[in-house]
């Protein structure tokens, strides 16, 4: 194996190859054009792109963008370390992802619509002790992530509340069913007719 201090450097040979050159075209009495010299310098470069935008700026190339005169997003006055998963979750719509203190916070939101979804108070106490479990679970910050602020629910006054929404839809339910049959009432034969055929 040769030893690398023997063996010449490419580098030396180009450098060695470009001095022979320039010396040889000055004693001719020519110019040689360095690589570099059609290239503009990084000032000269931060000049043009700077002009570019004032430009541009001049000619309303900015004016209403979406955001223009909006704060940023997620600059609050508290450091939330996990901004960026709260906004992805909130853009993004998604439901069952992130740390247990968003999740819950989001389904605390939408408690009593997912109740009156339930069919029966023993559905709506399962859920509500489900629900209360998670954040206990989720406050010893066993999975790591932010403090979870979200309270606990009381499942007596869950299951009244589901109470009192169901029985006012049904009572709404049954006044438009009693409205609609005194407005066919009302109807004359012929525009009853009509109205089955329409059907």
């Amino acid at each position: 194996m040769a030893d690398d201090r023997l063996r010449p450097d490419p580098d030396a040979k180009v450098e060695a190859a470009r001095y022979r050159l320039r010396r040889e075209a000055e004693a001719r009495g020519e110019e040689i054009e360095e690589a570099n010299a059609g290239q503009p310098s990084m000032d000269q470069r931060a000049h043009v792109i700077e002009n570019a935008i004032q430009q541009a700026i001049r000619r309303g190339d900015f004016d209403d963008l979406p955001g223009a005169g909006k704060p940023l997003p997620g600059l609050t006055g508290t450091h939330d370390p996990d901004w960026w998963i709260r906004r992805k979750i909130e853009r993004e719509q998604l439901t069952g992802l992130g740390p247990p203190a968003l999740t819950l916070r989001t389904e605390h939101a939408e408690f009593d619509a997912t109740l009156d979804r339930l069919g029966s108070e023993r559905a709506v106490r399962d859920h509500v002790a489900d629900f209360n479990r998670r954040v206990v679970n989720a406050r010893r910050q066993l999975q790591g992530g932010p403090p979870v602020v979200t309270p606990t629910r009381d499942a007596d006054e869950e299951v009244a509340r589901w109470t009192e929404r169901r029985d006012a839809r049904l009572r709404e339910a049954e006044a438009n069913r009693r409205a609609e049959a005194e407005a066919l009432a009302a109807l004359t034969r012929r525009e009853r007719r009509r109205l089955r055929k329409a059907r």
